[in-house]
């Protein structure tokens, strides 16, 4: 017998939360809610981490929330980072907002970033007017990111936009109605809806080892 792809999907995300000891989506289904440890039959037993420790968690982290990002994506924006004046790790979560899945994600056409990665893959979205279907796109401040009119009847959109569990931020300005937003301004990582903690400053450490 087939088995769904999407109720795969959802355990193996909840693992994750099990192995981070957080809700890293601030779902109501997370195991962590009502079970507070490590994935397995009676879960790993916590161990005091070390320097090394705590920076691989952070960056393990990062990478899931983004929608399990590869090694690779992930060193090539913090070497963009560290390029960047400023401070490093604001700048890693700020060009990390601006791919389009994250954005797509944050203006609510869609319930989770693994679903904006497939909505835009599927041709969904618009940039300034243009059809693109790279999630990892990096959008600018000022674009306008617009869902197709082929895509608006969609189930999963209509189902996004009425969910109350979550909010746009203020650095995104969205229409609901016309469902189509402008990215306004890149934004600091206190501005950041994170269900869970995020320590970009801790990744930069691992890279900078």
């Amino acid at each position: 017998m087939a088995t769904n792809s999407k109720s795969k999907r959802l355990p193996r995300k909840f693992g994750k939360d099990r192995r981070f000891g957080v809700n890293l989506w601030g779902k109501a289904k997370s195991p962590v809610n009502t079970r507070n440890y490590g994935p397995g039959q009676h879960g790993a037993e916590r161990k005091k981490p070390t320097d090394y420790g705590l920076q691989l968690n952070a960056k393990q982290k990062l990478k899931a929330i983004y929608g399990n990002l590869s090694e690779k994506q992930l060193r090539k924006y913090y070497a963009e980072a560290i390029r960047r004046k400023g401070d490093s790790s604001e700048n890693l979560v700020g060009i990390l907002e601006c791919r389009l899945d994250s954005l797509v994600y944050r203006m609510k056409f869609v319930n989770s970033v693994f679903a904006a990665r497939q909505f835009v893959s599927h041709g969904h979205v618009t940039v300034n007017g243009k059809r693109v279907n790279i999630p990892s796109y990096l959008c600018k401040v000022g674009d306008e990111i617009a869902v197709r009119s082929k895509a608006k009847e969609m189930a999963v959109v209509i189902e996004a936009l009425g969910a109350q569990d979550r909010n746009v931020p203020d650095y995104l300005s969205v229409d609901e109605k016309e469902m189509k937003g402008t990215f306004v301004r890149i934004p600091q990582l206190s501005d950041i809806p994170y269900a869970a903690p995020m320590e970009p400053n801790l990744v930069i450490e691992f890279y900078s080892r």
